[in-house]
């Protein structure tokens, strides 16, 4: 994009001027590099947000923002249920609550590039991964009701998982609200034997090594040391979340039409808050919401017992499991006077900065974590929530590197057994079923994380803490 198009705020913040049907401006976040490198799309959806009733302060686009389904990937937007505010399956995204969850193992690099192959290949043998992947677990109607009630609580009462992670995981776990009865039979269906398993696309389960500590504070809290490895699952609520936001958007055209918003592009199909289609979406992307934690929670356990039957001394302690594609009920101060509003993070990270009560205590004097995930061949990051980034987008940050080529362009440039081989070459391992796609997610195809990141940070939104390298990733 071209930046004279913008107001610039400062180096990192560009500023749509609210034009048209717009009720907000539009706020971008990024450097001049970042900002160029942008699709047109992201400054015409961001403004397209802009204009849906009852936003509130700007519609946002993080640093690693590109072209998504009505809302861009890496849109924030805010809205007041009193005044009249939506809610967007289109702002959720399909893959509802996909998120990543980090877990500290204690174990070396050294230690693990002894047993490097054996390990990937197991873990490659052990977790189901690619489209339509399904895993040892079938849910009958009573246990699918209770896992879409419980979330991570329930695949821990089942024995797959640890009640010490709770604590860790954003809604200690347990998402409330959930309307089980608001999931179509279909969607459950999907969902019979998808739980613990990875799927498709850029989903993944990495080994990572913690190359470089960028504030020692923090990392100490987190548990983060240098040349320590960590292991980062990436996924969400799979078929399940899928198939409620194809559901949605179709029914949310309608109920638009019939509140009688004029959606600049019908992909932003969207239903008053308090409307019955509004409060059916939010009882079942609730729903997904936990089964995307029940998801990532029995993952973790499949994680835990592998590693330890390689490393019976390992820890596996949860730093931290975060969504990016939700919308969640928060208290804001707008104005100087505290809100509630319905936040849609779509391809962002809730980054809630040191002292919110909804932290762990062990956390919170210093923030929570915001993990950001990178490419299979690139670094990924450990942030923290910065003071700053409430003012900044609602406490929100970055979630990943960012797309820079599509999947279809990917795949006209590479080979995925090319991608595996030269990862290869450099130390690193990657297993997944599907060459094609390899080729998708391969390094290229996505923009700078390390550019991203200190983009966020020089933006206020979060700040780096530790920087991650891969050894293994498992791909779907």
């Amino acid at each position: 994009m071209d930046p004279a198009r913008f107001t610039r705020i400062d180096a990192t913040a560009w500023r749509i001027e609210p034009t048209g049907a717009m009720r907000v401006p539009a706020i971008i976040y990024a450097d001049e590099e970042l900002i160029r490198g942008m699709d047109e799309k992201v400054c015409e959806q961001a403004a397209n947000v802009a204009t849906l009733p009852g936003i509130v302060v700007a519609s946002y686009a993080m640093p690693d923002a590109h072209w998504g389904y009505g809302f861009p990937i890496g849109g924030v937007a805010a809205f007041d249920a009193e005044q009249g505010g939506v809610i967007s399956a289109g702002g959720v995204g399909f893959d509802i609550s996909c998120g990543v969850r980090t877990m500290l193992t204690g174990i070396s690099v050294a230690e693990i590039k002894l047993k490097q192959k054996a390990l990937a290949d197991s873990l490659f043998l052990q977790i189901p991964a690619g489209v339509g992947s399904h895993g040892s677990i079938t849910l009958d109607p009573a246990e699918m009701e209770a896992m879409l009630k419980g979330g991570a609580r329930w695949a821990i009462e089942r024995g797959w998982g640890e009640v010490r992670d709770l604590e860790r995981i954003e809604e200690h776990g347990t998402m409330a609200g959930s309307r089980p009865e608001c999931v179509s039979d279909r969607a459950k269906h999907r969902q019979r034997r998808e739980m613990g398993t990875l799927g498709s696309g850029n989903h993944y389960l990495e080994i990572q090594a913690v190359d470089t500590i960028h504030d020692a504070e923090v990392a100490k809290v987190f548990g983060l040391v240098k040349d320590q490895v960590v292991v980062t699952i990436h996924c969400g609520s799979r078929g399940l979340g899928h198939q409620i936001g194809s559901e949605f958007l179709l029914e949310m055209a309608v109920a638009a039409k019939e509140a009688g918003i004029a959606l600049p592009d019908r992909e932003l199909a969207c239903a008053p808050i308090k409307s019955e289609v509004g409060q059916r979406y939010l009882g079942a992307m609730r729903a997904a919401i936990n089964c995307a934690l029940a998801n990532r929670e029995i993952l973790g356990h499949l994680t835990r017992r592998i590693f330890l039957h390689f490393f019976p001394n390992a820890r596996l302690d949860l730093l931290f499991d975060v969504s990016h594609n939700t919308c969640k009920v928060e208290t804001h101060s707008v104005e100087g006077k505290p809100r509630e509003l319905f936040v849609h993070r779509k391809g962002a990270t809730r980054a809630f900065g040191p002292g919110h009560p909804t932290l762990p205590e062990a956390l919170r004097s210093v923030g929570q974590p915001v993990l950001i995930g990178g490419s299979m061949g690139t670094d990924s990051y450990v942030l923290v929530g910065a003071r700053t980034g409430e003012e900044k987008a609602f406490a929100s940050a970055c979630h990943g590197a960012g797309r820079a080529l599509s999947r279809h362009a990917a795949t006209k440039r590479w080979s995925g057994r090319k991608v595996t081989d030269e990862l290869a070459a450099r130390g690193i391992l990657v297993r997944s079923p599907s060459m094609r796609g390899v080729a998708e997610e391969a390094p290229g195809a996505y923009k700078d994380c390390g550019a991203v990141v200190a983009a966020a940070e020089q933006a206020g939104l979060a700040r780096r803490v530790a920087r991650l390298t891969p050894l293994v990733c498992i791909k779907g």
